[in-house]
């Protein structure tokens, strides 16, 4: 009886309406301060960056209050200026927050290096496939005699002779020696004495 003589009573009523009012006044002045600190309908067009140098793009960046990362370095593109931007995130056109950072990935200043396996006594397939996933190409073939048709017996590039190890720049051609199929075994060779009569 007492519980409902309290909710009924004077003191309680204004201490509802109070709590009411600092409730109301505290969301609408959270409301009023996350507006203000987030930069609510304020928007930032992003600018494009493809193809401007490093400098360039930041410097277009900071002139808008954006900040620009570097995500990478990626391998040469020839369709790009070197040390050029390849990529952004967000995309040119969005809008987007003050001091938001714009990722970018950078070509290349050109074609790294890559170093050659093994590819004396593989086969023209397995050399090819080889060399293609190292992102090199396959230049000229010629043939030399030879028991094994299509077996790489020297590798060329610009007319110096190449061996494991040594580094190649990418996208450049390799040439290839071959075997023609076409020698026959002599008897030292399968270590067979010769008959005499």
């Amino acid at each position: 009886m007492k519980l409902v003589q309290f909710f009924k009573s004077k003191t309680f009523l204004v201490s509802l309406a109070m709590a009411l009012v600092i409730f109301i006044v505290g969301v609408v002045g959270l409301l009023k301060w996350l507006k203000v600190t987030t930069n609510h309908g304020q928007h930032i067009e992003v600018p494009n960056l493809v193809k401007l140098d490093a400098f360039q793009a930041e410097q277009t960046l900071n002139q808008k209050d954006l900040r620009m990362v570097v995500l990478d370095t990626l391998d040469y593109n020839k369709n790009y200026p070197p040390l050029t931007v390849l990529e952004q995130d967000p995309m040119a056109g969005s809008n987007v927050k003050e001091n938001r950072k714009v990722y970018v990935k950078i070509n290349a200043s050109g074609y790294g290096k890559v170093i050659l396996p093994e590819l004396e006594q593989l086969t023209y397939r397995q050399a090819s496939s080889t060399i293609a996933s190292m992102g090199l190409k396959e230049g000229t073939k010629s043939y030399a005699t030879f028991i094994g048709k299509d077996v790489v017996l020297e590798i060329y590039q610009n007319g110096r002779k190449l061996k494991k190890g040594d580094l190649v720049v990418k996208n450049s051609k390799i040439d290839f020696v071959l075997g023609d199929g076409k020698a026959g075994l002599s008897a030292e060779q399968l270590d067979i004495a010769p008959n005499i009569d």
